[in-house]
Formats: structure tokens, sequence, C-alpha cells
């Protein structure tokens, strides 16, 4: 199979690595020079991918910023091959499918949004992995959930970079949950990490402070067009957490013991519920 990958950072570089150890042919491309020639020189790309190789692409993965992602398929959609499948890899979908699905009807290929569900705390090709997806949940956004021959060929294609599971839904669900999933994810861990007191941590903090900072190192370009770009959702949330934290903050403030010990019951057995599954 004829694998094209947009964009060398973590995710198109770690896609570049899985799908060459599955010997599969590799292009690629990054605008940084640099990193193309690195990934050539190492194996991990067969050649560069241009408008001459990308018409041999089965599959193509775009792994860039939403705008960049757009404007890529935009300036390349008589390039790509028929009946080939194109996926993004972007964070928020409403923004990315619309156009796109007008776009690749148009010029007779496949456009499916997609959302890898695995990733690390330092971005790059330099800390780019073969096995980054092995395990990991691809979410797919296809024009046609009931196009099962397509979603079926999908799956197949991803299997091969170690993808075990996908899910499929629509751009408009997607970005509502991802929104709570992710985005407020990391809003509050960057929000934390601005408290006074993180400066004096050390010794004095372990599993607690390293779950809830994980994500407050972030790429500020990346996740400001995200956030932008799903606004409405990510306010949402925020709005529901602020209001939650109120509640605990006027409980305290009031020393109201019974109100507290109740909002943190509640919290707790909800958590539960959701790692049975069993929430309504």
């Amino acid at each position: 199979m004829v694998i094209g990958i947009v964009g060398l950072g973590l995710i198109g570089g770690s896609l570049a690595k899985a799908y060459k150890k599955s010997n599969n042919t590799v292009y690629g491309f990054d605008i940084d020079t640099i990193t193309l020639q690195y990934a050539i020189m190492t194996g991990t790309l067969d050649a560069a991918l241009t408008q001459d190789t990308l018409k041999l692409c089965d599959a193509v993965f775009i792994a860039l910023y939403p705008d960049a992602t757009v404007e890529y398929i935009l300036k390349n959609q008589s390039f790509f091959k028929k009946d080939s499948i194109v996926i993004d890899c972007c964070g928020v979908k409403e923004k990315i499918c619309s156009p796109c699905f007008d776009i690749a009807d148009k010029n007779n290929f496949h456009f499916v949004g997609g959302h890898p569900m695995a990733g690390l705390q330092n971005s790059g090709y330099k800390n780019s992995k073969e096995d980054l997806f092995c395990g990991a949940n691809m979410i797919l956004v296809p024009k046609k959930n009931e196009d099962i021959a397509l979603l079926s060929k999908i799956k197949d294609i991803l299997v091969l970079a170690g993808f075990e599971s996908v899910s499929v839904t629509s751009a408009q669900n997607h970005d509502k949950i991802i929104a709570y999933t992710s985005q407020l994810a990391h809003v509050v861990s960057n929000a934390y990490v601005k408290s006074p007191s993180a400066a004096v941590h050390h010794g004095f903090s372990a599993g607690s402070y390293k779950d809830l900072t994980r994500v407050a190192q972030l790429s500020a370009e990346m996740w400001t067009q995200l956030f932008m770009d799903n606004k409405e959702n990510l306010l949402f949330e925020i709005d529901s957490i602020i209001n939650s934290l109120n509640q605990y903050k006027d409980a305290i403030k009031s020393n109201d013991r019974q109100a507290l010990f109740s909002l943190l019951k509640e919290g707790s057995d909800r958590k539960v519920k959701i790692d049975k599954n069993e929430l309504e």
C-alpha cells in the first residue's frame, strides 16, 4: 500500500514510522525541510510527498493544524488519486469536514475526518514513535455512516499502524464531546499551574499533581486554533466547571460541612458510575 503523510510532527511522524514498519511505501511532506530530509535519510520515508507522488497514494493522512489542513486539500484537490482515502488528524471536525466533503466529491476521492486518540506531552518529529498508536482508538467522521465498505477499508488501513478500534460519529458530536474530554482538560491544567503555589510545590507533590499538570505544557498556537474553532462547546464546559467549583467554594467559605460532604460524595460516586459505564 502507498501511504502519504502531510506534516511530520508527533502524529504525522508516528504514522510514517508505523506504516513504514509494516512494509508500506511511505511518502511524506513537512514545511521544515531539515525534518523532511532527516525522515528520508533515516528510512522512515521512501521519498518526499509531491504533487506527482500524491497521485500514487492509496491513503493520505493530513496531520496539520485546522486552517492548514483545509488549505492543503484545496491546493492539492486535483492531485489526489481517484478513489483514494484522505483522513485528517485535527482535534476539531465541523470546521474541517464540511468543506472537505464537498472538495472530495468534486474530485472523486474519499475524505473522512479522523482524530487519533493517542499523544504525548512533547511534540515534534523527534518525539514520534512507531508504536504510538498500538492499541489506540481512531475517531472517524465519514460523510455517510452507512458506507460500511469504505469504513471497513479504512479500518484495515488503520490496523497497519497499530490502531485497535474505531469510533464512528458526526462532526457535531465529536466537537461537543472533545470539548469536555480533551479541550477542557487542557484549559484546567494550563490554568492550574498559574497558582503562586506552583513555584514551591517541589517535595510536596506526587501523583495528583503530575496527573493534573500533564497537559499544561502545550503548543499555544495549535490549541488557540482548536479552542477558537470549537468555542461554543468549550465555553459551555468552562461555564459548567466554574459553576461546580463555585459550589465547592461556597460550601467551604460558609463552613457547611454537610454540603461539602455531599458534593465530594456526589463526585466520587459519579466517577464510579462513569468507569462502569452506568451513567445515564
